[in-house]
């Protein structure tokens, strides 16, 4: 017996500590949660007075608050850009055309596919919008499935008017509850968490609310002081502690990041009163809360967006960043967390800011600029407090149909004659220009400016380093935007004239 006892013993002894090696060796699980159209002040602990999102605030207590953070102006391209770390100008779609929504090529690298290197299991749970904005006419082969995503429950587009359901490739629902759609798309994201606890995962809950058609399952529907936009956050803020408890429940918090942010700010032409900020019951969008103007813009309001990062022991607690991150970010990043090689064929635009993740704020790149794009048009850039708004007609003739925004407010859709260049720390609603001030820092954002139509490109010239992976005869000049016209009306059939 002491000898089988002695022989255990010292199996053990070489086992636990290769065991134990495999743990520490594990790369970590990654969380996001994007919400579709929430507003910058949506949430209570980025100043919402009456919507409650208890769970989500004690997040930001226990974990950071990006208080400068981007996303897109509109839902595509934001997709676009967390998947690929570039902007939505510079991917490649099929045929080397550009759609408003981008449809994203096959040879274009997802961070579900570079997470794939290293093992892990991908999940897609929600809205997908990169194989076309339509519920009906999305091209099949570029859904999740064939897109670095193991498992997809969820729907091809917004629900602008109704949802059909997808798990994986089979449709199982038409025309689904949206009531029930926070709810279901959480239970989908609950099971693979739970499914895949013993190895590395990456859970995608891209959420189809607060987008459109609103509404909230029955334990939230008129609970909220804010109407039924508030109930819809409040449902989203309960289902994003469900996740958290899954996470508690599985001891996996201390090998997790959860992060939660949005794909643009508000969608102003919900509220009433003249597409402002959404603050009474019956306002069914948002609010930008100190920024200006909302959703289909590149004022702040429109694409600087709630974010939250969550993972004990890592992220310092109650920490605010207020360094330049953008969901461009997540696909470098979470590459460089997990030890996984990013794309080394094509340029990004991310950059890899575990430092900003570990609290090391003044490691962040002071050059670092951002660039803001509007459909085909770069309008745009920011370095430190500093943003340049690119003169521009009031209706651009290159924007089509968009030429004239109905999204926002007629004050916030204008032309600037000169460079109007904001202090964003003295002045975050964009109320005056500061240029004829500060005009070696007009003269500085300029050649930034020129640089990122070098490099990605603008509505009257392709980037250098602008993707196409199709075949074409001559590398185009100009880019090829195939929606922004408007389309033709169809003509009558015969049997239909009088």
């Amino acid at each position: 017996m002491r000898l089988f006892l002695l022989t255990c013993l010292g199996v053990a002894a070489v086992l636990l500590p290769s065991f134990a090696k495999s743990e520490e060796s594990r790369p970590p699980n990654f969380v996001i949660v994007f919400v579709d159209d929430l507003g910058y002040a949506d949430l209570g602990c980025f100043g919402s007075p009456n919507i409650k999102t208890p769970r989500l605030d004690t997040l930001a207590t226990e974990g950071m608050r990006f208080t400068h953070f981007y996303a897109q102006h509109i839902c595509g391209p934001s997709r676009a850009a967390l998947m690929t770390g570039s902007h939505p100008q510079r991917v490649a779609e099929p045929g080397n055309v550009k759609e408003i929504h981008p449809v994203l090529h096959t040879e274009e690298i997802t961070v579900a596919e570079v997470l794939k290197t290293k093992g892990y299991a991908t999940g897609c749970f929600g809205k997908w919008d990169l194989a076309r904005h339509s519920q009906k006419s999305f091209i099949p082969e570029l859904m999740p499935n064939h897109q670095g995503f193991d498992y997809f429950y969820g729907t091809p587009s917004s629900n602008d008017s109704f949802v059909d359901i997808y798990r994986n490739e089979k449709l199982i629902k038409r025309k689904a509850d949206m009531s029930m759609l926070t709810q279901n798309h959480t239970d989908e994201a609950i099971q693979f968490i739970e499914k895949h606890r013993e190895e590395p995962f990456f859970a995608y809950i891209p959420y189809s609310m607060v987008h459109t058609r609103l509404d909230a399952s029955p334990d939230f529907k008129g609970k909220s002081p804010r109407g039924l936009y508030g109930d819809c956050v409040e449902e989203i803020d309960f289902n994003c502690g469900r996740i958290i408890d899954t996470l508690k429940k599985h001891d996996l918090v201390d090998n997790t990041y959860f992060l939660f942010t949005s794909d643009n700010g508000p969608w102003l032409i919900k509220n009433r009163a003249g597409k402002g900020d959404g603050h009474l019951p019956l306002h069914h969008g948002g609010s930008a809360g100190p920024l200006r103007s909302g959703k289909v813009s590149t004022w702040e309001g429109g694409v600087r967006v709630p974010t939250i990062l969550w993972a004990p022991d890592r992220v310092p607690a109650g920490t605010s960043c207020d360094k330049i991150a953008a969901t461009i970010d997540i696909l470098p990043t979470f590459a460089g967390l997990a030890g996984a090689e990013v794309p080394s064929d094509r340029v990004l635009d991310g950059i890899d800011i575990q430092h900003l993740f570990k609290g090391d704020f003044d490691q962040a790149d002071k050059k670092r600029y951002f660039r803001y794009y509007f459909i085909n048009s770069l309008q745009a850039v920011r370095q430190g407090k500093w943003k340049l708004h690119l003169p521009r007609p009031a209706n651009p003739k290159w924007l089509g149909r968009f030429s004239k925004n109905p999204h926002i407010a007629e004050k916030d859709w204008t032309g600037f004659e000169e460079p109007f260049l904001v202090d964003l720390e003295a002045d975050p609603g964009e109320t005056s220009s500061v240029a004829k001030v500060n005009p070696e820092v007009v003269a500085q954002l300029l050649t930034l400016a020129e640089e990122a139509r070098a490099d990605i490109g603008d509505y009257n010239r392709v980037g250098d380093n602008m993707r196409f992976f199709d075949p074409m005869n001559n590398r185009p000049e100009t880019p090829n935007y195939v929606t922004l016209t408007p389309r033709p009306k169809k003509k009558p059939s015969p049997a239909n004239k009088k």
